[in-house]
């Protein structure tokens, strides 16, 4: 049924977006209809492919690395709590400095290649990971708080049997924005410098006017982050299932 959905959405924007232009009878240089993006994505798909395997591969790295390193930072802000005086300010930081801004300097100073595309998706990631997991860990019932102190119970075993299961939803909402955020610093980052990717593809058609292909680069974007948001969000579910989690807190 959601996936019927999810097609009836699709088909009713392509309609749309066909009605458009034919309504106003726009150029196909400022905008094409659907079936000429179609067509582009059929006749130029060998191009697009490896542009687009490259742009996959930079979203898969930095989700895991901002990821990790969100996981991290909450497990230390929520145990170690000297760590809270430094590592909160970091947090606030990577949240409130403009990320876009950076891209001209990570590219500077990291080059051309997967590394500063990489760590443009990181800074976006790191914030909603870090923050919801380190807000699911502060969240743990004041009963089960309660009996651990009450039977003793070594911190390390608690923190692993008791706090992150219960923390587990709010993670699984943080990583479920990271995963739709990871590709807006990855195409960011090829806009700025790159020689591959679909960002830089996007920029290149652009200067070129091949609106055409832009759009059929957009398209392959979207299913992409569609697909990955729903891989991502189908594994949490079985996670949270795993871990005998309510439903209703998914």
């Amino acid at each position: 049924m959601k996936v019927l959905r999810s097609l009836l959405v699709m088909i009713g924007l392509t309609a749309g977006w066909q009605l458009l232009v034919t309504v106003t009878d726009v150029p196909p240089y400022i905008l094409p209809g659907p079936g000429v993006v179609a067509q582009t994505l059929l006749t130029r798909f060998p191009t697009l492919l490896p542009h687009a395997t490259y742009t996959l591969s930079e979203i898969l790295l930095g989700f895991g690395l901002g990821a990790l390193l969100g996981m991290i930072s909450a497990l230390l802000l929520a145990t170690v709590r000297p760590l809270q005086v430094w590592l909160s300010p970091i947090l606030v930081m990577t949240q409130s400095l403009p990320v876009f801004a950076l891209a001209p300097l990570l590219v500077l100073w990291l080059g051309y290649g997967l590394a500063s595309k990489i760590a443009m998706a990181v800074l976006i990631i790191y914030f909603p990971v870090a923050s919801a997991f380190y807000d699911g860990l502060q969240r743990t019932p004041k009963d089960w708080r309660d009996l651990g102190r009450i039977m003793k119970s070594n911190r390390m075993a608690f923190l692993w049997h008791v706090r992150i299961p219960f923390a587990l939803p709010s993670l699984a909402s943080g990583l479920r924005v990271a995963m739709v955020s990871a590709p807006i610093g990855v195409i960011v980052g090829e806009w700025v410098g790159s020689s591959r990717g679909l960002g830089y593809l996007m920029l290149h058609a652009n200067g070129r006017m091949q609106i055409d292909l832009l759009f059929a680069a957009l398209v392959i974007l979207m299913i992409m982050a569609l697909f990955l948001y729903q891989l991502t969000d189908q594994l949490l579910k079985r996670l949270l299932k795993h871990f005998s989690l309510d439903e209703d807190k998914i």
